[in-house]
């Protein structure tokens, strides 16, 4: 879709190029949302992809996503072995359900900033102990949880001309067993539930919950917990006010499918046979 109210377009190369920030301004990497709807109130945009930030690194202290790279260029990461927890990525990738022209366009970074519950790249990073680097408006930078990133459906912690930089991803996270469960109200509809559980090497057992909650939920265990256990942590840590409602589920609905499948992952990593 065409913005006829876009008056410029912001080129920045380095950090100390970056506008002031005004109101009708707006953030371009992606753009697959920025283009799909009217944004008649926007009339500058500030190019990110002439930062050229590497997509990926890889380095002794584990991987660094760059906000501009792309699902495709996430997707297609060649990981060492030793990161047993990396089928995560390709899961989440594919729970976008998007097609290759969004995949090679929509970025990680626009995933996050939008923050629907439905966010599989939120549902990754979180997973994955991600750290965001932001840098805010007054030239400083801040360094945040993916988890605490999102407080809300559509809300996040950045404020008027912050822009999310990058997400770290330490090694640590991505050498952990894992299991991923996701389920759509319809074969082809977005995520009504996804969750992801991964144990340490202590034995220890976290669980991350998205698209059924408004925003990412984490329980933590010392152990792998019994199905009892796990059953009533989830009722405690997850009031019903905090489940997503919409077209592509209610709240019920969700909850009941968020301990179907917490259970699910408590029974795979624990090596219990499926009922």
């Amino acid at each position: 879709m065409d913005l006829n109210t876009i008056k410029e377009v912001a080129h920045p190369q380095v950090r100390d190029q970056l506008p002031v920030w005004a109101a009708g301004d707006a953030w371009l990497a992606g753009g697959t949302w920025l283009f799909s709807e009217p944004q008649a109130h926007l009339t500058r945009l500030i190019d990110l992809t002439d930062f050229k930030w590497p997509a990926l690194t890889i380095d002794k202290t584990g991987l660094t996503i760059a906000a501009t790279c792309t699902v495709a260029q996430l997707d297609a990461l060649s990981c060492p072995p030793e990161w047993i927890a990396s089928p995560l990525i390709n899961q989440c990738c594919r729970a976008f359900l998007a097609s290759f022209k969004i995949w090679k366009t929509a970025t990680v970074g626009g995933n996050l900033c939008m923050s629907l519950p439905a966010g599989p790249m939120i549902a990754l990073t979180a997973a994955l102990d991600g750290v965001c680097t932001i840098w805010k408006a007054d030239g400083s930078e801040r360094k945040i949880n993916v988890a605490d990133f999102v407080v809300g459906d559509q809300r996040n912690v950045l404020s008027p001309g912050d822009l999310l930089r990058q997400i770290d991803i330490p090694l640590a996270a991505l050498t952990r067993r894992s299991a991923f469960r996701q389920i759509s109200l319809t074969p082809v509809g977005r995520s009504a539930a996804l969750l992801i559980g991964s144990v340490d090497n202590t034995g220890g057992l976290a669980l991350t919950v998205t698209a059924s909650t408004v925003r990412p939920i984490q329980l933590a265990f010392n152990a792998i917990p019994r199905a009892n256990e796990l059953r009533e942590a989830i009722r405690h840590h997850i009031p019903d006010t905090l489940y997503h409602s919409d077209v592509h589920g209610k709240p019920p609905w969700r909850k009941h499918m968020t301990l179907r499948l917490a259970e699910e992952i408590r029974e795979e990593l624990q090596g219990a046979p499926r009922r």
